[in-house]
């Protein structure tokens, strides 16, 4: 499945919240939740002692996915062009692939 087959199916699930300042406020607070989910399940795991479930975490990040894909859509994006702007982006900061130095001291 490409990102823009997942975005379209996602859609299917959407809903309609109305104008587009109501979508984008549906999506980023919907995305910041699931941010927050995941976040607390690794905090669980870090610092409480759980065991890291990898079965939660890959649904957290599915939602968090979901919300992307949703407001992507809201802002007129194709998912698949949303991702390939962060890894021209990225390319672009780290053209020889991470280095904490360029990360210290970037130009952008």
């Amino acid at each position: 499945m490409t990102l823009n087959e997942y975005q379209q199916l996602a859609l299917r699930t959407a809903g309609d919240h109305g104008d587009f300042d109501r979508t984008l406020m549906y999506t980023a607070l919907g995305l910041n939740g699931e941010a927050g989910e995941t976040a607390e399940l690794v905090k669980k795991a870090l610092f409480h002692g759980h065991n890291l479930d990898r079965d939660k975490l890959k649904k957290e990040l599915g939602d968090v996915l979901w919300y992307v894909a949703v407001m992507a859509d809201a802002l007129d994006l194709p998912l698949e062009e949303v991702a390939r702007h962060n890894i021209d982006k990225l390319a672009r900061r780290y053209p020889e692939g991470f280095s904490h130095e360029r990360s210290r001291h970037r130009s952008e």
